[in-house]
């Protein structure tokens, strides 16, 4: 195998191992909280709480690639391609951070306003990995539909659990 290719190889599972790790210890320090959302009232249109560890797998491999292949052609706009990693490292911060805040700590008003400046970190990632490049961009497409969706829910359950 060429240098070169294990560096690719290295570098691709690096960016996926990043966001997974940081999504299992996420859930690592909530798991003992987490039957909370089986015991809140839900907004319409809730899914079972079975489909989150799924849904986040999905996204937090995606998210890796996205930051690998901006990582990887970072020489065709250095500055936006080091702006987006900042803003993706901030965002995966964010992420972190609001499932403590949400399952542990029960601030629902709170964590959905955190939720909403995580939603506006990932759209500033993306804008960034634009001009790096497109299909980096466009994988994060689905982490920004599922944190707004994940906004609808965090809303509803701050109103309806008042």
């Amino acid at each position: 195998m060429r240098k070169e290719t294990k560096k690719k190889i290295l570098l691709f599972a690096a960016a996926i191992v990043l966001p997974l790790a940081v999504g299992g210890f996420s859930a690592l320090l909530t798991a003992g909280n987490m039957n909370v959302y089986d015991e809140l009232a839900t907004p319409p249109g809730s899914p079972p709480s079975a489909a989150f560890p799924i849904v986040w797998t999905v996204l937090y491999i995606l998210m890796g690639v996205s930051s690998g292949v901006v990582w990887f052609r970072q020489r065709i706009d250095k500055n936006s391609a080091d702006a987006g990693v900042c803003f993706y490292i901030l965002s995966l911060a964010f992420n972190f951070v609001w499932s403590i805040l949400f399952f542990n700590m029960r601030l629902f008003t709170f964590s959905f306003i955190w939720l909403c400046a995580l939603l506006l970190l990932i759209v500033l990632t993306v804008v960034k990995y634009l001009k790096v490049s497109k299909t980096a961009a466009y994988l994060q497409i689905p982490y920004i539909l599922w944190v707004a969706y994940a906004g609808y829910l965090n809303l509803g359950i701050s109103i309806l659990n008042k």
